[in-house]
């Protein structure tokens, strides 16, 4: 699978990010990752983002169907998505090409001095695993990176590649978090993980891709760029010999 990280910042005004999804998907790629909240960032914490959220087959998932057809691919773009409480949307991934899925992040940012709860709504925790480019993909959501439980739960549903959209705030220690994580989820899972984020300043960057056996393969700095890597079967197949750590498991 050739896969395709964009590491690029949302703004706040939605239509000028839709205009972008398509000029910034490459060429030649299975995948493609858009980081969390690549329809309209967040804003300032605690903002309201209820007036931004859409409906399934609003402007934004009409642009990144677009963009995934026209460069004959898959793409993944977090957006804010309407859902049952008007003033608390869901934080939604949507998976749009050979595939089609939507995620609604179940792991909200509670932590760091932030309050997502008070402003967006919780998804359901039911995993969810698509085939893209004949590997099982598992999406997850940035804050989600810290519970291996979401992980494993993934894997043990098929996933053989995670990938995790994010805008993982900058600061202390983040960007250490961020990479010890991402490579922890890959080891103790004996997967690939597609760790896309936000650039600096106010995020973190650093997008990565990780093998099952935890080398980096790809990694980005803080500031934008288009990361790009090749996932190989024989890789997971040699790495799960290796390590047969899911078939050891006793709990």
């Amino acid at each position: 699978m050739r896969i395709a990280l964009v590491q690029e910042a949302s703004g706040l005004e939605p239509a000028d990010n839709r205009a972008r999804v398509a000029d910034l998907t490459p060429d030649g790629t299975d995948l493609v990752v858009f980081p969390e909240a690549f329809a309209r960032d967040f804003g300032e914490a605690g903002s309201d983002v209820s007036a931004y959220a859409e409906e399934p087959g609003g402007p934004f998932d009409a642009e990144v169907t677009r963009a995934a057809s026209g460069h004959v691919t898959t793409v993944v773009a977090g957006m804010f998505e309407a859902g049952p409480d008007p003033e608390r949307p869901f934080n939604t991934l949507l998976l749009r090409g050979a595939a089609e899925a939507a995620y609604r992040k179940i792991h909200l940012y509670d932590s760091f001095g932030y309050r997502e709860s008070d402003r967006l709504t919780a998804g359901p925790t039911e995993p969810v695993v698509v085939q893209v480019a004949g590997f099982a993909v598992g999406l997850m959501t940035c804050y989600d990176l810290r519970f291996p439980e979401l992980a494993r739960a993934l894997v043990d549903a098929g996933a053989e590649v995670l990938v995790v959209p994010a805008a993982w705030v900058a600061g202390p220690r983040k960007v250490d978090h961020w990479r010890t994580l991402v490579r922890a989820r890959a080891i103790e899972n004996t997967v690939f993980v597609a760790a896309a984020g936000q650039p600096a300043p106010r995020y973190a960057g650093h997008s990565l891709v990780v093998d099952p056996l935890g080398d980096v393969l790809a990694e980005a700095g803080d500031g934008p760029e288009v990361l790009t890597a090749t996932l190989d079967r024989a890789v997971l197949d040699e790495a799960r010999r290796t390590n047969p750590s899911l078939a050891n498991r006793r709990l």
